[in-house]
C-alpha cells in the first residue's frame, strides 16, 4: 500500500517552534510514549535514565557540526557569495550549496578573506556545486574563525553560544546540521548513565543538508534521500552486538544513530564495523533489526524524520502523540523538547 506525504502532516502553531535552546540541557521536557499501551507520560530529559537498565546500550552520534556557512566574494567582480558546506568528497574537494549559484561558472574563484579561497570544479542538480578549497593553515581552524553555525531556516534568533549547537560528546567534524536529540545530553547525565552500567557505543554519521529538504514526492516511496557518510568502529559494533546477544536493549539517541546502525545491520541483526555512505530511507513498513528504544526530538510535518518515527511506532499513534505534544505546548524542532519511544 502506497503512503502519501500528506499522510504525515499535522498542525503546528508557529509559537511552538523553539528559537533558542533550553537554559540547562537536560531540563528539556520529555514525552515518553509507551508503544505497547499507548500511554503518554510527561517527564524531563534527565528521566531517560529511568528507562534504561544495567547492560543496555546507548548509541550516540559523535559527529561535530562544522561552522558551515561562510561568506565571500567572487575574485573577478567582488560580487557577494554565500557557501553552505554540504559534505566533504575527498581531500579539499567539497560539495556546497551556493547563493547565488547560477552565476558561478566552472573555474570561478571565490575568496573568503585572505586565508581561504575556493575554485568551482563542477555544478550539480539541487543547486549544489563541487569546489576545491585552498588555504593557509588548518582548514577547520579557519572555518571556526570565519564560519557561522548552519542553523535551520525556521530558527530566526541569533545563536549566542555556538557550543549549544554541538553535543557535549561531539568529536569528529563533518556535519552540516546537529544531531539534535543529543543536544539535551549533559556531561553529568551521561556520567550517571555510565555509572548505572549502561554501555555507550559512539558511531559517526555526518548530517547533511538533506535533513532540511522537504519530501517533494506525493508518494513517499518515490522520495530519494541524499547520501551521508557514516563510520562504525569495531569497538562500537562489538558493544551493540554483545548487548543484543545478552538480551538487553539498544537505545538510539537520535534518528541519525538509528540510520547509522540500521544501515550497517545484517539480516540477522548483527551490526558490522564499516565506513561508507548511506541513503537509507526508513518509513512505515520497515522492519527494525537493532534498535529497541528511540529518543528523538519533535520533527517537521511531512519530513523523512517523522516518517522514521512513524515506522518505529505507527503513523496514526505517532500523530496522536504529536497532537498531544502540541496541546501540552511542548517545544518543537532542533532546539525543542524530546520524545522517547519505549
Amino acid at each position: 500500500m502506497s503512503m502519501k506525504t500528506s499522510d504525515f502532516d499535522y498542525v503546528l502553531p508557529e509559537e511552538l517552534i523553539a528559537q533558542t535552546p533550553s537554559k540547562i540541557r537536560e531540563m528539556s521536557r520529555l514525552l515518553v510514549v509507551d508503544r505497547k499501551t499507548g500511554e503518554l507520560h510527561d517527564k524531563h530529559f534527565y528521566d531517560i535514565i529511568d528507562y534504561m537498565e544495567e547492560g543496555d546500550c546507548l548509541v550516540l552520534n559523535d559527529s561535530k557540526v562544522i561552522p558551515a556557512r561562510i561568506y565571500g566574494e567572487k575574485q573577478e567582480t567582488g560580487a557577494k557569495i554565500e557557501f553552505l558546506l554540504h559534505k566533504n568528497i575527498e581531500g579539499n574537494v567539497w560539495e556546497v550549496m551556493a547563493k547565488p549559484g547560477k552565476r558561478l561558472k566552472i573555474g570561478t574563484v571565490v575568496n573568503f578573506g585572505e586565508r581561504l579561497s575556493a575554485t568551482v570544479l563542477g555544478k550539480k542538480e539541487d543547486g549544489l556545486i563541487d569546489v576545491e578549497f585552498s588555504y593557509e593553515g588548518t582548514f577547520f581552524e579557519i572555518l571556526n574563525e570565519i564560519g557561522v553555525m548552519p542553523l535551520p531556516p525556521y530558527i530566526k534568533e541569533k545563536l549566542e553560544d555556538n557550543d549549544r549547537y554541538q553535543t557535549v560528546y561531539a568529536g569528529k567534524y563533518g556535519s552540516s546540521a546537529a544531531p539534535t536529540a543529543g543536544l539535551h545530553m549533559s556531561e553529568e547525565l551521561l556520567q550517571r548513565i555510565i555509572d548505572k552500567g549502561i554501555r555507550i557505543a559512539k558511531v559517526t554519521l555526518n548530517v547533511g543538508l538533506g535533513t532540511f529538504l522537504p519530501v517533494s514526492a506525493d508518494d513517499i516511496s518515490e522520495h530519494i534521500m541524499h547520501s551521508e557518510f557514516y563510520e562504525i568502529t569495531k569497538e562500537a559494533s562489538d558493544i551493540i552486538n554483545e548487548t543484543k546477544a545478552n538480551g538487553k536493549k539498544v537505545i538510539a539517541l537520535g534518528t541519525t544513530s538509528v540510520r547509522t546502525i540500521e544501515s550497517s545491520a545484517t539480516f540477522n541483526g548483527k551490526v558490522i564495523p564499516e565506513t561508507r555512505n548511506t541513503d537509507i530511507f526508513i518509513y512505515p513498513g520497515y522492519e527494525f533489526k537493532v534498535v529497541d528504544k528511540l529518543i528523538t526530538n519533535f520533527h517537521l510535518p511531512k519530513s523523512t524524520l517523522l516518517m522514521l518515527v512513524s515506522a518505529f511506532y505507527d503513523r496514526e499513534n505517532t500523530l496522536k502523540a504529536y497532537e498531544y505534544a502540541v496541546k501540552e505546548k511542548y517545544r518543537f524542532f532542533s532546539f525543542g523538547d524530546a520524545s522517547m519511544f519505549i
